[in-house]
């Protein structure tokens, strides 16, 4: 089964798990999906009696289809099924459970470097399994993605190498050692996740971008206060953000707002009237590297001319090359399956189709 999913933009930080087994968090989070024109994750799975065994591909290679938390994943979507099935693996639904799978899978954008690649994979793989083996899954839905037609998302890519320290890691020691972490998770994120789906549903950029900032900064602050602490934003990071309060500062209300994942990636929420004139102030701080690389990918951007005011109260000293590009989208639909055969990964041997 063939499906699409994306990476979903974290508003309100999980920061850590209560259960690793089940990858349970250990508070609830609030997220905006991105679009699939942009941004996406497809994954085929397919399941036969003449596969010997268990196997996967990332990205055109293939990876460990043993990992503990994708056998997890697996196993559970199986167990679920078997239990619909009344017990019976052999003989009832469209297959059987006991058959070997293989799965491939592709990221377009960037992998294990913040930009939430595992979460898009794993929701993919789940709605591919639950579809090949027929069940179903749910999603509380705060608002559909054409509630906010004017909200736009810049991905800002200073990285795409894979981060030195794991979010599950990580996550797991802030769970440990982070007496900040437990402040967060049982006092302030309940409060945040209210008024943030308070911020959406009546499209208050200023409320919905001051608290997409305070949490992702506050995020971070659990992980310094973490033992060891985790570094994941780098200096780009940290001027990316000086220079969104600085913009903000001129203007006189919140037009733009950062969030970062674990990684040095900006997530810039702001409004379509908006993107242009930012992007121009981005360009000026960080000039584009003259490799031939597109420096704006996605959604068009237009032409803004800034004025000296902003350009002397905002604009930084140029630092060219930090930001390696810049992805314009906006929010958009959950996963999605793929009819057309062409853009199946597998083949009909159940291999790749670059390989096969």
């Amino acid at each position: 089964m063939p499906y699409q999913a994306v990476p979903c933009r974290v508003l309100s930080l999980t920061g850590g798990k209560r259960d690793n087994d089940l990858i349970l968090p250990i508070n609830s989070s609030l997220s905006v999906t991105l679009h699939q024109d942009q941004l996406k994750t497809t994954t085929t799975a397919a399941a036969s009696r003449d596969f010997t065994e268990d196997r996967l591909w990332l990205n055109g290679e293939e990876a460990d289809m043993g990992h503990p938390r994708l056998q997890a994943c697996l196993r559970e979507v199986q167990r679920l099924a078997h239990k619909r099935r009344g017990g019976s693996a052999e003989d009832a639904g469209p297959l059987s459970l006991s058959y070997k799978i293989h799965v491939a899978t592709e990221n377009n954008f960037p992998t294990a470097a913040g930009l939430a690649s595992s979460a898009a994979g794993y929701a993919c793989l789940v709605s591919a399994l639950a579809r090949l083996y027929g069940r179903d899954s749910l999603a509380l839905q705060v608002a559909p993605e054409t509630h906010w037609p004017e909200l736009r998302v810049l991905v800002m890519v200073v990285s795409g190498e894979k981060k030195p320290v794991g979010s599950t890691a990580g996550m797991q020691t802030s769970v440990d050692t982070s007496p900040l972490l437990k402040h967060r998770a049982e006092v302030v994120v309940p409060e945040r996740l209210e008024l943030m789906m308070r911020h959406i549903r009546e499209r208050d950029f200023e409320g919905f971008g001051q608290l997409t900032m305070r949490d992702s900064n506050q995020f971070h602050a659990t992980c310094l206060d973490t033992f060891p602490p985790i570094f994941y934003l780098n200096d780009t990071s940290r001027h990316i953000i000086a220079l969104a309060h600085r913009f903000n500062a001129h203007h006189g209300r919140t037009k733009v707002a950062y969030t970062f994942d674990a990684g040095p990636n900006a997530v810039i929420f702001t409004l379509a009237d908006t993107v242009a004139e930012f992007v121009e102030v981005v360009k000026r701080s960080f000039p584009p590297a003259t490799n031939g690389d597109p420096f704006l990918r996605g959604l068009p951007v237009g032409s803004a001319s800034l004025p000296e005011e902003l350009l002397a109260a905002v604009v930084m000293e140029p630092v060219p090359g930090a930001i390696r590009y810049i992805l314009h989208t906006q929010p958009g639909p959950g996963p999605q399956l793929l009819d057309d055969p062409s853009q199946h990964l597998l083949g009909a041997d159940g291999l790749p189709r670059c390989s096969a």
